[in-house]
């Protein structure tokens, strides 16, 4: 699917003082994607706070980035869970129009074997309208979905076209583009790993820095993607240090700081995640001031 190849973006919910979704700083910051050449956006994944968002506000958010977004970019609707019934009877009920593809966490906290997490997708595969992207983060599911079994997935439905490989683990992730369809898009969800990734055969990243950084860090992947290394690399060690700080502290902390800095978003997050500490965010202004 040439529409997710490059740079996808996990969007932040911007929340007001009094924590209710700040939609016009939603608008605000898809348009500022759009402008600085990020591929694609991805809407309520983990960055989103989705976990604390009510079902009316994930829905208020959906219709405000379309708005936004005018049909511009394609649109990635995160779509996720550890109750597989559950899940694909929201497949099944959720308006997806105006989506192009689902991005699908493996199941968290029950830990599941990789039986379990093939059945699961199995499940989600035949349930989706739309194309499906898995999503591996074995820091937040406390299970890895190996490279064998989302082979086995990609070759058995049709309709699951990537994954977003977030291990941070570069040997695991060769051994995944090594095994699947040519056409299969491995995507990475590890910033610091993305430029790796790409030169070895992947097909660009679902980012949290690019928000920040779009039309630089975008960049770098369009370079990596055609194979100019050295040019590629400038870019990656100029933005390196801001992907160390944007995670210190946890996400979507970070990258809430550095948008806030950039007059994005005010610098509000929902418990239990807080903002950065003052040491954090006058780092991390410290970078968009020098960048």
């Amino acid at each position: 699917m040439e529409a997710f190849i490059g740079t996808g973006v996990a969007l932040v919910t911007p929340f007001n003082d009094d924590l209710s979704v700040d939609t016009n700083a939603l608008s605000a910051l898809v348009k500022d994607q759009i402008e600085n050449g990020i591929e694609y956006l991805v809407v309520l994944g983990t960055t989103a706070e989705s976990a604390t968002l009510s079902k009316k506000e994930k829905e208020l958010v959906k219709t405000v980035v379309k708005e936004a977004n005018q049909g511009k970019l394609p649109l990635v609707l995160g779509m996720g869970g550890n109750d597989t019934a559950g899940l694909v009877e929201e497949l099944i009920s959720e308006d997806l129009e105006g989506f192009d593809a689902i991005l699908s966490v493996s199941p968290f906290y029950n830990k599941p074997t990789q039986e379990g997490i093939y059945r699961h997708f199995k499940a989600v595969a035949e349930a989706s309208s739309l194309p499906v992207i898995l999503y591996n983060v074995p820091g937040r599911t406390a299970s890895n979905i190996l490279p064998e079994t989302i082979n086995r997935i990609a070759r058995d439905f049709k309709n699951v076209i990537g994954v977003k490989e977030a291990a941070g683990d570069i040997v695991q992730a060769m051994k995944l583009i090594s095994l699947v369809p040519e056409d299969f898009l491995v995507i990475s969800g590890d910033d610091m790993i993305t430029l790796p990734m790409t030169l070895a055969g992947g097909k660009g990243v679902i980012s949290v820095i690019g928000q920040g950084l779009p039309k630089e860090f975008s960049e770098m992947v369009r370079l990596g993607l055609k194979g100019e290394v050295r040019e590629a690399y400038k870019l990656h060690y100029r933005i390196a240090p801001s992907i160390d700080m944007i995670f210190a502290e946890g996400n979507p902390a970070g990258i809430k700081a550095m948008l806030h800095k950039r007059s994005l978003i005010k610098n509000n997050l929902r418990l239990p995640l807080v903002e950065a500490t003052d040491g954090l965010y006058a780092r991390i202004s410290a970078f968009v001031e020098s960048f």
